[in-house]
């Protein structure tokens, strides 16, 4: 997919987290993390831009998304630990889980496409595809855009009606 069918992919794998964290009443990192999975979603093509790195190779798979989990998840520790080992817990809790689904959506996205991915590399190069859709399919980019725009819509409409109303 290109970029937009990314950040739909993003907001809509995000979504039920947003949602979960606006039940909880923690509303800033429902944002943050919203905000952080959009910064995400193109991360993984910037294998195109590296040498010697092919497309859809090591920044396509479940170990990159875990390697950015555990970066984010670091950072989360590093910005938390001033104010506690609870609040770092929660702060690394919280960077790994948008690390992982911020790069998970990317994948999603790109399994669609008669390319593929294969996810599990190092320990398989199995390519999986669906074959749904080429990546620059304009519609299909934003059918997919549209859906994580929805989606956050409906999660802010559940958890936080008060936010829809003028």
């Amino acid at each position: 997919m290109y970029r937009p069918g990314h950040y739909g992919a993003a907001l809509l794998v995000y979504a039920p987290l947003g949602l979960a964290l606006l039940l909880v009443d923690a509303p800033g990192l429902a944002v943050a993390g919203g905000a952080l999975s959009l910064a995400l979603a193109p991360v993984p093509d910037y294998d195109q831009r590296v040498p010697f790195v092919s497309h859809r190779g090591v920044t396509h798979t479940l170990l990159f998304a875990a390697v950015v989990g555990l970066a984010l998840g670091g950072a989360g520790w590093l910005v938390g630990s001033a104010n506690g080992v609870g609040t770092a817990t929660r702060l690394a809790a919280f960077g790994v889980v948008v690390g992982l689904t911020g790069i998970v959506s990317h994948l999603l996205a790109d399994v669609v496409t008669p390319a593929g991915i294969a996810p599990f590399w190092p320990l398989s190069g199995k390519n999986y595809t669906l074959g749904l859709t080429r990546a620059d399919n304009t519609l299909a980019n934003y059918l997919l855009l549209a859906l994580g725009v929805f989606a956050v819509a409906f999660v802010v409409a559940v958890a936080r009606p008060s936010l829809l109303t003028v």
